[in-house]
């Protein structure tokens, strides 16, 4: 009898994306195949998001399409984010879902799945209780990939419904990081980003020496690699040795991602966050002089409760002094369980929508001349794949699929080339190729 095969589509953040490999490669060394697409499977899950209520949508919607595409015998199992949350109520309202396995259940999965497939195969198989130390990953098919240096969050944001769902932060120690690091290198990875949901507080919880500073100089060294990128940097924990490690680091990227979410200093302080529009302006300062030709990212919510016409405006103001490379603005979504969700003064959905529409166009103005100001220089770009005969990469400025593209006269997927930019299109660039 031939093992049975799964499917697993993935939602959501990196953080979803890294659970999911790490799944798949427990489940390989199991002795499951994977399918090749849901209708062929014996068993097809779900990786689900609850971020907010966009993500929750589009994860129910998921979960009924593919209860459509698999077959009629074939097993349909809900994981992760929303499963953890809201597991009870996924399993009374979705009775299509023959098992509903939330963050801290995921030992349970293998055995889930032979009891699903009546599969009873030879040999003792366990699964690991806590994914996110395992290192093993499936083959990339990709020169870039993703490692989770910690999981939860400590920080007590008022909208935020992370620490529901993730606990508080558990940083994985620096030899089990670099571990997984040199295992992708040595499967064609040469570029690693380095993901948490509160990145600069890493090691803090284990006393790893030097913190996230320290992680770096541990891990850069390791052969292949040619670049490291940092995701989701608190601006509170932002240290002036973090910035001088990343100006000086050769191998890490000169790309902060800021998560400053406004620039009022009174919603900053119902969203029970520290900071204001002249701080987050003096810390771009700072990571300016020391490297000045960083990229720089944020995202910014919309319509917290309370927010006005004039705090839009002082936003808006805050993004043309700031001149940020990228920016994500995304509507206040009420999160039950969290402070922010019986704070008085909901802004209506139509207005928040407008608002956005307003601080998009703002921004979008500001990231096509940042873009125009790349003409003419020569970056160091991997090629990430071919797309009907186009070569397409990313410089240092171009985080994986939040931000634009290069495109290429020529270039292998996996190589590094010298770039010329001679055009900016948007939020993306073209360059010719110097060397390769």
């Amino acid at each position: 009898m031939s093992p049975p095969t799964v499917w697993l589509t993935t939602l959501g953040c990196a953080k979803n994306q890294v659970d999911s490999d790490k799944l798949t490669a427990v489940l390989l060394e199991a002795g499951y195949g994977r399918a090749n697409d849901p209708s062929t499977a014996d068993v097809v899950m779900v990786n689900t998001c609850a971020f907010v209520e966009a993500a929750r949508a589009e994860s129910v919607q998921t979960i009924f399409d593919l209860d459509q595409a698999k077959r009629p015998d074939a097993g349909l199992v809900v994981l992760g984010c929303m499963a953890q949350r809201f597991g009870t109520e996924i399993s009374e309202a979705l009775p299509e879902a023959d098992a509903v396995l939330g963050l801290d259940r995921y030992g349970e999965l293998i055995g889930t799945l032979d009891r699903l497939t009546d599969w009873q195969p030879v040999g003792l198989r366990r699964l690991p209780m806590d994914i996110l130390h395992a290192v093993n990953r499936p083959a990339p098919t990709l020169p870039y990939a993703y490692v989770k240096v910690a999981e939860g969050c400590d920080k007590l944001c008022t909208f935020c419904a992370i620490p529901l769902m993730r606990g508080k932060q558990r940083s994985r120690r620096p030899s089990n990081i670099r571990d997984e690091m040199r295992s992708l290198a040595e499967s064609g990875v040469s570029e690693v980003v380095l993901v948490a949901q509160d990145l600069a507080s890493y090691g803090r919880d284990i006393d790893a020496p030097g913190g996230l500073v320290g992680l770096l100089r541990f891990v850069s060294d390791v052969d292949g690699l040619r670049r490291i990128r940092l995701l989701y940097l608190y601006p509170q924990e932002i240290r002036p040795a973090l910035i001088e490690e990343m100006a000086a680091g050769p191998l890490i990227a000169p790309y902060f991602d800021l998560s400053l979410q406004h620039a009022e200093e009174r919603l900053l302080r119902g969203m029970r966050r520290p900071g204001g529009g002249s701080r987050y302006l003096d810390l771009i300062g700072d990571i300016r002089t020391a490297v000045p030709d960083a990229a720089l990212r944020s995202s910014f919510i919309v319509g917290f409760p309370g927010e006005t016409e004039e705090d839009v405006e002082t936003l808006a103001d805050f993004l043309e002094q700031a001149r940020l490379d990228w920016a994500g603005f995304f509507p206040f979504s009420p999160e039950e369980g969290t402070p922010a969700f019986a704070l008085a003064g909901r802004v209506d959905s139509d207005a928040v929508m407008e608002r956005l529409r307003y601080l998009q166009r703002t921004q979008d103005e500001l990231t096509r001349r940042a873009g125009a100001a790349q003409i003419g220089r020569v970056l160091e770009v991997l090629v990430d794949q071919v797309e009907d005969g186009v070569s397409v990469g990313r410089s240092y400025r171009e985080a994986p699929e939040i931000d634009g593209m290069v495109t290429l006269d020529g270039g292998r997927p996996g190589e590094w080339v010298q770039a010329r930019i001679t055009a900016a299109y948007g939020v993306d660039l073209a360059a010719e190729v110097v060397t390769r």
